[in-house]
């Protein structure tokens, strides 16, 4: 059976999509068969992995919606063992019909164990948001990894994203656990996010990853060139930190 991970916080810009496109891309280099689902309207993993979502004639949307089977809509990406099921702004209407609809917070949940003994990996790549469609996500995922960027106030805004987490684990999803802390967008040579790091590490000591995602320019351009970073340049220190999270999250 495949691990669900879903990659979750309401703030935007914290490295969300960055994290599952790259984390699954390192993942499927060690030859893990990983399938990252993209349920964030923007669909910007879908850009990341080399897509043109605007020529995706099939999303996560009509999976949901239709019924359609996965099949229609998983594609290939250019690592061998990773794939993608592309999203696009049709999204924003899935959101509305789900929350319309008895038990629609299961209905990704019950889809994706279809498919859940096809791989080792489902990642889910959530909206800038506590919607419906990331409640769907944590519903159906075994455990939570959460971008904190080492920026001002990122401990505050953890503390909304983690409570959703909470009630979700007591009301609906008991398997549901916190896979991790991951600091992002960290440049050590300030010191506002070596305090950041401080205090995420002293408040959830067990949670935080020992990996840390620096910034990197090489990181920050992979995806308007459609590769991961592994492509785009593996010797740079974003590939190397998510190499380095997907030995990590291996070891458990």
């Amino acid at each position: 059976m495949g691990k669900i991970l879903a990659i979750a916080n309401q703030k935007g810009g914290v490295g969300k999509t960055t994290t599952a496109v790259n984390l699954g891309a390192s993942l499927a280099l060690a030859e893990k068969r990983v399938l990252i689902i993209d349920m964030d309207p923007q669909g910007n993993a879908t850009t990341a992995a080399g897509l043109n979502k605007k020529k995706e004639p099939v999303s996560v949307a009509e999976v949901l919606l239709q019924n359609l089977p996965w099949q229609d809509a998983i594609r290939d990406t250019e690592i061998k063992f990773l794939k993608i099921v592309p999203s696009n702004p049709s999204m924003h209407t899935a959101e509305l019909r789900m929350m319309e609809m008895e038990r629609g917070e299961l209905l990704l949940k019950k889809r994706v164990e279809e498919v859940e003994e096809e791989f080792d990996f489902i990642i889910l790549d959530c909206p800038p948001s506590m919607g419906y469609l990331t409640l769907n996500a944590l519903v159906a995922a075994h455990s939570v990894i959460i971008p904190l960027q080492s920026e001002y106030l990122a401990m505050e805004g953890l503390s909304e994203i983690l409570s959703l987490i909470k009630r979700v684990k007591n009301k609906i999803n008991p398997r549901l656990e916190i896979e991790g802390i991951l600091i992002t967008m960290h440049d050590e040579r300030t010191i506002l996010a070596r305090q950041v790091e401080e205090e995420a590490r002293k408040y959830f000591p067990k949670k935080v990853f020992r990996t840390v995602i620096p910034r990197n320019i090489r990181l920050s351009e992979a995806p308007s060139y459609g590769k991961p970073i592994v492509l785009y340049d593996i010797k740079s220190k974003g590939a190397q930190a998510y190499l380095n999270l997907a030995k990590e999250i291996l070891r458990r």
